[in-house]
């Protein structure tokens, strides 16, 4: 199984095959296709897949069979779950279950925001660091460190003080700032193992650019790699969110799941049994963050032969 660990130097991963063409077919359709073919037959892809692409369909879907906000007073106040209140009301006569829809919404935008921009900025400097090494390498690597020991969690209140949280994408552009420098030490052992084989000389040779080698020669032969920490980033990136959304730092503008269990905190839901305010949100973001990583080890089984399913 790859091990991708945040907190190590090293990052032990299975060798990163070369492409090449067999029988006529590009190597990298021929990849995908092995990879679907795999993928399609792997019950934890299959399972962790099916979860996620039904709590979006609930965030994208649900709010559109509702005429009033999340945020409207439309029902009886503390009224448990009913089939007119499918999730209940909280002590204000809000609709639970569709604040935990749109909650949804920002749940996975936050997690495709943060994770990208921490996925771009981390894998952009590992592969320069393992491709040109040497001072660059140095430097990048004291970038990396620095950002590595930064509190993040004390330096993001300070930022929400002065500057503040005010939408879901400030709030992803933070986590991203903060959640790369694994990613960047992840990549660069890997670019590391790739940059001196033959297929690389080879482009070297040619007089190929070193930004082209990188993105046409070293990126595709780490692409199932690089899918596997994106969704790594994903998860990490919506607890993230939900942390700082659940001790009030986050957008105040918007409904998310850790903001619900928040105001759920801050109205003494639990003093008052409304258990129907406080489950839900912290079950699904738990059922979320716990299907991305079934996702991540079936994943693994997909690309990696050793641990393979035929």
């Amino acid at each position: 199984m790859t091990d991708i660990n945040p907190e190590s130097d090293v990052v032990a991963a299975p060798s990163v095959p070369v492409a090449t063409a067999v029988g006529g077919e590009p190597a990298g359709r021929r990849r995908v296709r092995d990879g679907l073919h795999f993928a399609l037959r792997n019950k934890k892809v299959v399972g962790g897949s099916a979860v996620i692409l039904a709590f979006l369909a609930v965030g994208l879907v649900a709010p559109l069979f509702f005429d009033y906000g999340h945020g409207e007073y439309v029902g009886p106040p503390s009224a448990p779950p009913s089939a007119d209140y499918w999730f209940g009301t909280t002590t204000f006569g809000q609709n639970v279950f569709l604040q935990f829809a749109h909650g949804i919404r920002s749940t996975f935008l936050v997690g495709l925001l943060g994770g990208a921009l921490a996925a771009l900025i981390g894998m952009t400097i590992g592969f320069m660091a393992g491709y040109f090494g040497g001072l660059v390498d140095e430097f990048l690597n004291m970038l990396t460190n620095i950002v590595l020991v930064l509190p993040a969690l004390a330096v993001l209140i300070i930022l929400h003080t002065y500057i503040g949280i005010t939408s879901v994408p400030s709030q992803a552009l933070f986590i991203g700032l903060f959640s790369w420098p694994w990613v960047a030490r992840a990549v660069r052992a890997q670019t590391f193992s790739l940059r001196n084989r033959d297929f690389v000389d080879l482009a070297r040779l040619s007089g190929m650019s070193s930004g082209a080698i990188i993105r046409r020669e070293i990126a595709p032969n780490m692409s199932s790699y690089l899918f596997m920490t994106f969704i790594l980033l994903f998860g990490g990136a919506v607890l993230f969110a939900a942390t700082l959304d659940f001790i009030g730092l986050g957008p105040t503008g918007s409904v998310s799941l850790g903001l619900m269990m928040n105001n759920a905190v801050h109205w003494s839901a639990l003093q008052l049994g409304l258990w129907w305010w406080f489950i839900p949100p912290g079950l699904g973001i738990t059922v979320i963050v716990g299907a991305l990583y079934i996702m991540n080890v079936g994943l693994d089984e997909v690309f990696n032969p050793k641990l393979r399913e035929m």
